[in-house]
């Protein structure tokens, strides 16, 4: 099912507010295999999960020459 191949995450529980809070997705390295983001809390900033997004084996990434 290709609806269900990448989750977003809205609410996580945050460690400083101690309750599930909304969510922001940063980025926060560009790796070979992909990109890794954090959640952080809406509210104080914590970050409250990561992520890696894996890049398709067939996707081609553009050349800078």
């Amino acid at each position: 099912m290709k609806q269900f191949e990448q989750m977003e995450a809205s609410l996580l529980f945050c460690p400083k507010c101690k309750e599930a809070t909304p969510v922001r997705k940063r980025l926060l390295l560009v790796l070979s295999e992909g990109e890794k983001f954090d959640y952080v809390c809406s509210h104080c900033g914590t970050v409250s999960g990561d992520k890696v997004e894996r890049s398709a084996p067939n996707q081609l990434t553009p050349s800078r020459f």
